[in-house]
C-alpha cells in the first residue's frame, strides 16, 4: 500500500528534543532576565563624576544578543545531541525491523537475541522471538501433515487404481470380490476426507459457543460406541460430576468420541477396560479417559497427538480410524482454550486429559 512521504521517527524525535531544549532555554534565559531586571531602576542618576551607573535599557541592549547567541547555541546542540540519541534509542528497533523483513521473505529460523536489561525494546524483541518460534513449528507442522495427508489420500487412490487394473485384466475374476474391496478402500477414503474436514473447521473455530455438559458428552460417545466395546470385548466405566464448559457441542461431543473410541481400539484383546471421567475446579473442567494396553514409551506418546500416528503399530481393522484422532482432538480442544496431556499409564495404556475453561455458573 502507497503511503505519502513524511519524516522519519529519529528526524522527529530529533526536532522533538532540539525543541524541549530550546523552550527550556528560553525559560531559563527569561527567568535570568526577570531576575536581573528586579533589581535594576528604570532609570538611575549619576552620583559621582565620572563614574556611570547602567538603568534597565542599557542591561536589554546587553543581554539580548547575548541571549539570542545562547539560543543558537542550543538549537545546535539539540538537533546533534538529539540525532546521536534517536540513534542510539532506535538501534534495537532497527534490528527488529530487520529480523520483519527476514520473517517476510520466508526466513523463520532467525532470532533477534537482544542483549542487555529488560526494557520496552527487550520486551518487544522477545515477543517476536517468541512469536517466530512458533510460526515456525507450525509451518514445520503444516508441512508434515501436509506430506502425510497427501500419502493417506494417494494410498487408497493407488489401492483402487490397482484392483481395477486387475479386475480389467482378469475378465473371469469375481466381481462380488472386486466390489468389497472397493468398498472398503472407498470408505477408508470417505473418512479420511470428513477427518480432514472436522480438524479444518476445528482449527477455523467457525463455531457459536453454547453452554455444554462434558459429563453428558461422555455418556452420549459411550453408549454410541458400546457395540464396538462389547465386540472386542472390553469394559467401559463412567464416572464423574457435571463439567460445564463454553463451546461447540458437536465439536466436543467429536472430541469425546475420538477420545474413547482411541481407548477402545488401542486396548488388551478380550480383557480391556476403559474410564471415562470428568472433574471440576474452580476454574476449569476435565475429562479424563483412561484405558488398559500395551506399555507406552514417553517418546511414542509425545507424538500421538500428530496426524496420523496409530500408536505402536498401524492398524487395519474396523473403526480403527485414519490417524487423525488424537489431532482432531488436540486442534478441537486448542479451539475452546484448553490442553490436552498425553501420558502413559505405569501397568500399560494411555491417560488422556482434557482440560478446558469452566462455565460460569448460571444467574
Amino acid at each position: 500500500m502507497s503511503r505519502r512521504p513524511g519524516m522519519s521517527v529519529r528526524l522527529k524525535l530529533t526536532l522533538s528534543y532540539a525543541g524541549f531544549l530550546m523552550l527550556a532555554g528560553v525559560v531559563l534565559l527569561a527567568a535570568v532576565q526577570v531576575f536581573l531586571l528586579r533589581y535594576v531602576p528604570e532609570g538611575i542618576p549619576m552620583y559621582r563624576p565620572g563614574v556611570f551607573v547602567p538603568d534597565r535599557s542599557d542591561l536589554l541592549r546587553a543581554f539580548a544578543p547575548r541571549a539570542a547567541l545562547a539560543l543558537i547555541f542550543l538549537l545546535a546542540m539539540g538537533l546533534a545531541g538529539g540525532w546521536f540519541l534517536a540513534g542510539r534509542m532506535l538501534a534495537p528497533l532497527r534490528r527488529i525491523t530487520n529480523a520483519t523483513r527476514m520473517a517476510g521473505n520466508g526466513s523463520l529460523s532467525h532470532r533477534i537475541m537482544m542483549e542487555g536489561h529488560r526494557d520496552e525494546f527487550r520486551e518487544l524483541a522477545d515477543a517476536f522471538d517468541t512469536m517466530l518460534a512458533r510460526l515456525e513449528a507450525n509451518v514445520a507442522e503444516q508441512q508434515r501433515f501436509a506430506a502425510n495427508a497427501s500419502h493417506e489420500l494417494r494410498t487408497p487412490l493407488a489401492i483402487t487404481q490397482t484392483l481395477l487394473d486387475v479386475a480389467r485384466n482378469d475378465p473371469n475374476r469375481q466381481h462380488d470380490e472386486l466390489v468389497d474391496r472397493l468398498h472398503y478402500v472407498n470408505t477408508r477414503a470417505i473418512d479420511l476426507t470428513e477427518a480432514l474436514l472436522v480438524l479444518s473447521r476445528a482449527d477455523q473455530r467457525s463455531f457459536v459457543p453454547e453452554d455444554v455438559d462434558l459429563s453428558l458428552l461422555a455418556e452420549e460417545a459411550t453408549e454410541t460406541l458400546l457395540p464396538l466395546a462389547e465386540k472386542r470385548g472390553v469394559t467401559i466405566e463412567t464416572s464423574g460430576a457435571i463439567a460445564r464448559t463454553v463451546g461447540s457441542r458437536s465439536l466436543l461431543l467429536q472430541m469425546t468420541t475420538n477420545l474413547v473410541q482411541n481407548a477402545i481400539t488401542h486396548n488388551l484383546s478380550g480383557d480391556g477396560t476403559v474410564w471415562v471421567t470428568t472433574a471440576v475446579s474452580p476454574t476449569t473442567v476435565e475429562l479424563n479417559v483412561a484405558n488398559t494396553g500395551d506399555k507406552l514409551s514417553p517418546r511414542l506418546v509425545s507424538t500421538l497427538a500428530e496426524p496420523f500416528q496409530r500408536g505402536t503399530r498401524r492398524v487395519h481393522a474396523d473403526h480403527a480410524g485414519v490417524g487423525l484422532g488424537l489431532a482432531i482432538v488436540k486442534t478441537i480442544t486448542r479451539a475452546h482454550d484448553g490442553t490436552l496431556t498425553l501420558s502413559a499409564r505405569p501397568d500399560g495404556g494411555l491417560l488422556a486429559t482434557v482440560g478446558l475453561p469452566r462455565a460460569a455458573p448460571p444467574s
